[in-house]
């Protein structure tokens, strides 16, 4: 399996790997309305994220929640009853097993090359295949920015990340993990 492919693999997680992994790497996406006039939007407010399904516990609900309010003032945005923009987010979080497999050929014999038959004969001597298996959670949060003129979602960004065991620090993997979820919002903006 390439590299590639094992990063599309991991993908599918985030928050979630905010809550169980020990500093994961989070993979990013996100997606705008190109139409969308950012500069005129200029307060917010956060509809916190509930503890879902047993899934999230309050502590990290609230972790998430005062992290994207912390980013949302440190890009210039005002805190208001009345906002410009809603902010939500979303975690989503899966029981995933891995599966690989390792062969080892053993004895002697030949091989084919493009060129010919080279070797001795049949193959004598066999194989030894070993599955490996690895559990892990694949999670996701997802961050939606909602314009409250129109009720439509204007951006939304997503981490995935897999988590193989709690993080060490909490507070500072999810605030880690949401900054950089955010780092592309508001598009167009130049990064320091």
């Amino acid at each position: 399996m390439t590299a590639q492919k094992t990063t599309l693999r991991i993908i599918p997680i985030l928050i979630f790997a905010i809550f169980y992994g020990c500093s994961p790497t989070v993979k990013v996406t996100a997606d705008y309305d190109h139409s969308a006039d950012f500069t005129s939007y200029r307060t917010f407010a956060v509809y916190d994220l509930k503890a879902q399904q047993g899934q999230v516990n309050q502590l990290n609900a609230d972790r998430v929640t005062n992290a994207i309010r912390n980013e949302m003032l440190a890009k210039g945005f005002t805190e208001s009853e009345n906002p410009d923009l809603k902010v939500n987010a979303v975690s989503i979080l899966k029981n995933k097993t891995s599966v690989s497999s390792t062969t080892d050929f053993y004895g002697y014999g030949g091989m084919y090359r493009p060129y010919g038959y080279w070797g001795g004969g049949a193959m004598m001597g066999g194989a030894n295949t070993t599955f490996n298996t690895y559990d892990y959670v694949d999670g996701s949060l997802i961050i939606d920015i909602v314009s409250t003129k129109n009720q439509k979602l204007v951006w939304e960004g997503i981490g995935n990340a897999e988590i193989d065991n709690k993080p060490d620090n909490p507070d500072e993997f999810i605030t880690g993990s949401v900054k950089k979820i955010m780092e592309g919002f508001p598009p167009g903006q130049i990064k320091k």
